[in-house]
């Protein structure tokens, strides 16, 4: 049996193939299934199919995304995700996915970002959900076991092989001990430790990183995050949920508190129609040198746009805004600021199969690293979500069928055990949601769009301060259910994020793509390389491949005229 932990894109995809395969398999999540954050996902999905450009192709598509990792990124695995899209692709569309199409049939593609050709597949503003819905039906029609409200509390290794996992139930805390031939990590990333994220308030807090840490992997450049520009200040709740690109695509306007539309300063070409990254650092600079709103934001103002372009072409901004602040966008301008975003670096895998240092262990989706490298090309995530889902399916059904017999360990379990029982005992003065927020914060002001050595080293002492609070904490389930459980786990997760982080972008001294330097503020050469840190190694640098000459033949830079350049 195979147990697949996320029930996300990447995991419902990795489970599917395990069952077509045969492969007895289990699908848990802690999130309900319907909800993973790939629902969240809009703008669309990455293929060269050149449905609507001849000329483009998997090399052409793998050639932009390199160039855009500022070099960072495996070209291995840019290679296999471009070669593999367009059957991710036929992969959709055999289970049922309805995609945008031409009058002729033809999926319809649209720019993107940094695109040179139009690869774009999508389905309205909502791509995310489509897929997910997709992947849901499709498992439903393969009877897979998917169980929601679990939350996976530690991976059970012996002697350098994991031979399953251990958690509870969020309701009831019922334990859940789980025995498997292999594990897939697919429970996402690390962006929910800042203070504003577009993740939702229980999903990727460093669930992955910490799982595959524990039971030996290693991380792979943590320090690499993407920071969109436009996520919303108010309601608290909701801080960090994003304002899509789309907003700025149509016309939207970006000024400060003095009314001045800044983007003159950092990009006068392009204006708010500059790359992500610009566009944040900009943002971030007008807030820091005081130029922001009392609240700490800039504005973007869509208001000067005709109302029927508002409610046809940005109708989920519109409602959006409506049912968070009864804001009416198409009146009054949206107070945003930079959201902590996506996670382009996590577990170290091997590009061919996702396996990690752990021998049946593999990581794919947001939990894992190599394609984005400093910067992700718009659409490539759920893209590679299809394509590693299936090789990573594939590669667990062959571990699995490759066991004779699997040793376990009685001590693995009862440490997994113990700790679940331990956490319930606390009853110390700290609580836990308040820590949480502390490495938030923390992140937020030493980890944040800008960094230099001191704020990184005052990150790493108030996280220290941080972690040694951590052992008086107090653990309170109660009537409603074992979420104070799970934050506490949380909490582990996020300071073994944040410290790998820190860590990670004290040792990158440049600056490169989304990891922005002051004190360092030019690109190093030396440092075209992976940091890969453990909490008992530390940072080992790690040289990436060449890039094959009939991709890097075809990098250059891609014309941004008159397009969003994500």
């Amino acid at each position: 049996m195979v147990l697949v932990i996320g029930t996300g894109g990447a995991g419902l995809r990795a489970a599917i193939e395990l069952a077509e395969a045969g492969i007895d398999v289990l699908a848990v999540g802690k999130r309900p299934k319907e909800d993973a954050h790939t629902a969240l996902a809009a703008g669309g999905i990455n293929a060269a199919l050149a449905t609507m450009d001849p000329e483009d192709s998997w090399q052409q598509h793998a050639a932009d995304t390199l160039k855009e990792s500022y070099l960072l990124a495996d070209p291995r695995t840019a290679q296999i995700v471009t070669q593999g899209a367009a059957r991710g692709i036929d992969d959709l569309e055999r289970y049922g996915m309805a995609f945008a199409r031409e009058e002729d049939g033809r999926i319809s593609q649209r720019f993107f970002g940094a695109h040179k050709f139009r690869r774009t597949a999508f389905a309205g503003d909502y791509t995310g959900l489509e897929i997910q819905r997709t992947l849901i039906r499709r498992a439903d029609q393969l009877s897979i076991p998917v169980l929601d409200g679990i939350y996976i509390t530690r991976l059970l290794v012996h002697d350098g092989a994991v031979f399953g996992a251990y958690g509870f139930d969020l309701t009831h805390g019922t334990r859940y001990l789980i025995h498997a031939d292999a594990v897939i990590l697919a429970a996402g990333g690390h962006t929910r430790i800042w203070r504003r994220t577009s993740s939702r308030r229980d999903e990727n807090m460093g669930d992955s990183f910490r799982l595959a840490v524990e039971a030996g992997s290693r991380l792979r450049d943590p320090e690499l995050v993407q920071f969109h520009p436009s996520g919303i200040i108010e309601p608290e709740n909701a801080a960090g949920t994003l304002v899509s690109e789309a907003a700025r695509g149509e016309g939207g306007i970006l000024r400060n508190m003095l009314g001045e539309r800044f983007m003159a300063r950092y990009d006068p070409d392009r204006m708010e129609l500059s790359t992500r990254d610009r566009v944040a650092l900009a943002a971030y600079t007008e807030i820091k040198e005081g130029r922001g709103t009392p609240k700490g934001g800039v504005w973007l103002d869509v208001s000067h746009l005709p109302r029927q372009t508002i409610m046809a072409r940005l109708p989920r901004v519109y409602q959006t805004l409506l049912d968070l602040q009864m804001l009416d966008i198409t009146r009054e301008p949206i107070e945003i600021a930079p959201t902590a975003h996506y996670s382009m670096g996590g577990v170290w895998v091997r590009p061919e199969d996702h396996s990690t240092d752990v021998r049946g262990l593999y990581a794919i989706g947001e939990a894992s690293s190599g394609l984005h490298g400093a910067n992700r090309l718009g659409g490539n995530s759920l893209i590679e979500l299809l394509v590693f889902g299936r090789i990573t399916g594939q590669a667990a059904a062959a571990y699995s069928q490759s066991l004779t017999a699997q040793p376990r360990s009685a001590s693995a379990t009862a440490h997994a055990r113990a700790e679940i029982n331990d956490l319930l005992a606390a009853d110390g003065p700290e609580n836990v949601r308040a820590l949480q927020r502390a490495i938030r914060n923390t992140m937020t002001e030493h980890a944040g769009v800008v960094r230099d050595e001191e704020c990184l080293r005052a990150g790493l002492a108030e996280l220290t301060a941080i972690e040694k609070r951590m052992a008086d904490i107090g653990v309170h389930p109660d009537i409603a259910g074992y979420q104070d459980l799970a934050h506490a786990f949380d909490l582990k997760s996020a300071a073994l994020a944040a410290r790998a982080t820190l860590e990670a972008a004290l040792e990158r001294r440049e600056t490169r793509g989304c990891h922005n330097r002051s004190d360092y503020p030019d690109l190093d050469p030396a440092l075209q390389v992976n940091l890969v840190w453990s909490p008992t190694a530390g940072i080992t640098r790690e040289s990436i491949p060449a890039i094959p000459d009939e991709v890097s033949s075809l990098m250059e830079e891609v014309s941004t005229d008159g397009k969003l350049a994500e």
